[in-house]
């Protein structure tokens, strides 16, 4: 839409734009501006400052009122740095002066435009960010933990997730970030776990040029690149005394320094940690600082395992099945009665995570629409005896039986895996020092056993 009261302005501007293949509507003055956008609603507009009755500043204001994501171009013949600058305060994209030169008309609209469409763009793509990290479930243990969410988002308080490994901590975290007043920066993640302790503070607060051997330049660090949205510390359990003491003054001061450098570093980040450790018992080993767990622990958020919670694995396996298809990862599969059933008697010591991956697996090696269970492995037909040995069952109480359950299983997956630490906490999902740990505090031994010798 082209706003004048200069009829040559229009009908020039007009012509030109038209023969670039823009569809043009002209108004004469303000009025008539925002009466034709009742009935049409331009994706621009150039607007002029002076003209009679209600002046373009006046419009502007109105516009962006209606319409707050409509692009406006000021153009004026008498303008100064003061108008100019109060328009862009009120929203306009940008000023033009009179005599208006074509080419920078042009340029300025197309800029406008291709801003209007990444942001457009950007809205669909939170719209889908959103729906992608939903908590799918109706069990009243999901249920509870989104009403959790929905409390905690919207605050500044640091939060503390704790569940087993594939429970989908990393989901919960992105739900609160995208839930809170923050969503609109970014989610910064680290895994502690991951990262090399000789590394981990470059990476969390960068360092300066020839900070150390490599250094070839400035980097900045996570928690510089978090400043004003959220930062995700997975495995926070994983990171080393001396770090977590550096954390804390973090926490504490939000402030730092680079690796090799003397400048401090002011930032407003808010913090969510999660872990699939037992911090109070890390503590007591002496492996986690006690005022680090105080701190982080502010707002706790437990994600329950998927065997506290089989009546949500129907909803799991539906959601799963629709984003593979959704994705091109395989046609779309429906899975039969008897086995959503099957699948929701299996204990799943690798939870949410273990589950879609198995339904993927399905999906793409099944050639039939229908998954039956003649397509189910058949380690899925033992029965509870074989899933849950009888040495936990007899045991007096819960907590006897969970602690005979976990040494039966570890034992079990050692043998599986002829006694390789690594490649047992790997398909057990769990780090190789907490499987090491595991196993000392059980007296399960991580050698394997020797046949009796024989003596002639």
């Amino acid at each position: 839409m082209i706003v004048d009261d200069e009829p040559s302005i229009r009908t020039s501007l007009q012509g030109v734009l038209e023969d670039e293949g823009f569809k043009v509507i002209c108004a004469s003055d303000g009025h008539e501006a925002l009466k034709t956008m009742e009935d049409e609603m331009p994706d621009l507009v150039l607007l002029d400052i002076w003209m009679p009755g209600i002046d373009g500043i006046e419009v502007l204001k109105r516009m962006r009122e209606l319409h707050p994501a409509l692009q406006v171009i000021m153009i004026s013949g008498h303008g100064t740095i003061e108008t100019a600058v109060n328009a862009t305060k009120l929203g306009a994209f940008d000023f033009i002066e009179k005599p208006l030169s074509l080419e920078r008309t042009l340029v300025t609209i197309q800029n406008a435009l291709n801003f209007r469409r990444l942001r457009d763009e950007n809205i669909i793509l939170r719209q889908k960010a959103r729906g992608k990290y939903k908590i799918t479930g109706e069990s009243a243990a999901v249920t509870h933990l989104r009403e959790t969410i929905e409390r905690v988002a919207p605050t500044q308080a640091t939060v503390l997730i704790a569940g087993e490994n594939g429970t989908g901590k990393e989901l919960v975290a992105r739900a609160i970030h995208q839930l809170s007043p923050r969503n609109s920066r970014p989610l910064v993640e680290v895994n502690c776990a991951a990262i090399p302790e000789d590394l981990i503070e470059s990476e969390l607060f960068g360092h300066e040029r020839g900070a150390f051997t490599g250094a070839n330049e400035r980097r900045r660090g996570r928690f510089d690149l978090a400043n004003n949205g959220t930062l995700f510390l997975d495995e926070i359990g994983d990171m080393s005394p001396k770090t977590q003491a550096k954390i804390l003054r973090i926490l504490e001061e939000q402030r730092f320094e680079r690796v090799g450098g003397s400048k401090t570093i002011q930032v407003d980040v808010r913090i969510i940690a999660a872990t699939n450790k037992d911090l109070k018992r890390e503590i007591d080993e002496g492996w986690f600082r006690e005022d680090l767990y105080y701190r982080l622990n502010v707002i706790p958020v437990f994600v329950p395992p998927l065997r506290e919670r089989r009546e949500d694995i129907p909803l799991l396996v539906e959601d799963f099945v629709a984003e593979f298809a959704q994705d091109g990862r395989s046609t779309r599969k429906t899975f039969s009665e008897e086995v959503v059933s099957v699948l929701q008697n299996y204990s799943w010591p690798g939870n949410v995570r273990e589950l879609k991956n198995f339904v993927e697996r399905l999906a793409i090696l099944v050639p039939e629409e229908v998954i039956e269970l003649r397509h189910m492995p058949t380690s899925f037909h033992q029965s509870p005896d074989e899933v849950c040995p009888s040495s936990a069952i007899d045991q007096a109480n819960f907590k006897q039986a969970k602690i005979q359950f976990e040494k039966d299983f570890l034992r079990k997956k050692l043998e599986e895996h002829d006694w390789n630490i690594s490649k047992t906490a790997h398909s057990i999902g769990i780090e190789r020092s907490h499987l090491h740990r595991k196993l000392k505090a059980y007296g399960v031994s991580s050698e394997k056993p020797q046949p009796p010798s024989t003596k002639s």
